[in-house]
Formats: structure tokens, C-alpha cells, sequence
């Protein structure tokens, strides 16, 4: 059974002195195309949505619902990694860029970061929590907000590179947009260190020398 995010963490860091706490969370990291992104939100202890949860436990509407009232009720900052900062750096130093660029985008003396790595670039004393998006309402919040701003951002580049599905699968490896890669070839929007894309290079590379 699956439970619901609390703000232990938070109340923890509370005790501990933090007076600005930021939940933040990142999406992106399997896609074959796009930028990845994160997100930071620092949430009103005393005004929390009915219905916060991992973003991936809830409809696209609830996503859409609820990353609306966080930009209207809590702090929030959105950030992002290029594709040529994921293909020069790696995805999870990419990840974590984001990470520290949404984070940078607030006041904040205390973050909870999803995951079990910190970014080695944080300015301020931070907590990893493994499944954080599924156990601490703020990176829930952070889950939601991220999810909704990259989904958006593919729906876009799917209206300038048709074909590959974007609107639906936001740049993930699904079978429709790895036979569009065959069939149509690589955008500026692919990740070329990504293996599907990059065999794709290197067979078109060996077919035109």
C-alpha cells in the first residue's frame, strides 16, 4: 500500500534551525531528447493541498492541478540542463546542475534533494532522502512542479520536430520514438551520448564515409 508524504523531514530540519526548507526533485533523467529539469518549492507549513503526492502516482489533470496552486501558493523555482550540458557533462552531473540552479532561484538555508547524492555544487547544508518525491511533501511538491514544466516543454519541441511523439512521451525511449530515430533521424533536441542516438550517429557516420 502506498503511503502519503509528510513533512517529517521538514519539521526535523525546523528543530535543527532551518528557517527557509526546499523540497526539490528533477525529471528527465531516461529521456532520449530534451533538457533535464528541476525543480525547488518551499511550501507554507500551514497551507498544504489536499491531494500532494510523487508526481508519478498521479493523473496528468492532478499534476496540472496541483502545479498550478504551488505557483500561486508557494515559492517555487523551475530550472534546466541543455541537452549539450548533458552530452558534455553526464546526466546525473546535468541532474544536478538543474538542482542547483533551482535552488539558487530562492531563499533557502536548508534543502531535502531527492535521491541518495547530493550536488557537489550546493551553497547551503542539504539532506538527501532516497524516494524523497514519495516520503516529504516538499519534494513531492518539487516532483509535481518539475514534471509538469518539462512536459510542456516537449509538447512545444513536438509541435517543431513532429513525428517522434513528444507530446506523448516526452522523450523517452518508447517503441514509437526509437523507430521515428530510424526512420526520420537525429534533432538538435537528441541527446547524442545517449546510446540509441548515438549508435544511430555512428551507422550514419559509417554509411556516408
Amino acid at each position: 500500500m502506498r503511503t502519503a508524504p509528510d513533512d517529517t523531514f521538514e519539521t526535523e530540519a525546523r528543530a535543527a534551525g532551518a528557517l527557509y526548507i526546499v523540497g526539490v526533485d528533477e525529471v528527465g533523467r531516461g529521456p532520449l531528447a530534451g533538457p533535464v529539469t528541476a525543480a525547488a518549492v518551499r511550501l507554507d507549513p500551514g497551507r498544504i493541498p489536499p491531494g500532494l503526492a510523487d508526481s508519478k502516482a498521479l493523473s496528468a489533470a492532478a499534476r496540472d492541478r496541483l502545479a498550478g496552486w504551488l505557483q500561486e501558493h508557494a515559492a517555487v523555482s523551475v530550472a534546466h540542463a541543455s541537452v549539450e550540458e548533458i552530452d558534455s557533462l553526464n546526466i546525473l552531473r546535468a541532474s544536478h546542475l538543474a538542482m542547483e540552479r533551482a535552488i539558487a532561484g530562492l531563499p533557502a538555508d536548508f534543502a531535502l534533494i531527492d535521491g541518495n547524492l547530493l550536488p557537489r555544487g550546493l551553497a547551503l547544508p542539504a539532506r538527501a532522502v532516497v524516494k524523497g518525491d514519495a516520503r516529504c511533501l516538499s519534494i513531492a511538491a518539487a516532483s509535481i512542479v518539475a514534471k509538469v514544466a518539462r512536459d510542456r516543454i516537449m509538447v512545444d519541441l513536438a509541435q517543431q520536430h513532429p513525428g517522434y511523439g513528444w507530446e506523448k512521451n516526452a522523450g523517452y525511449p518508447t517503441k514509437a520514438h526509437l523507430q521515428a530515430l530510424l526512420q526520420i533521424g537525429v534533432t538538435p533536441w537528441h541527446r547524442r551520448s545517449f546510446a540509441p542516438v548515438h549508435n544511430i550517429l555512428c551507422q550514419e557516420k559509417s554509411v556516408t564515409s
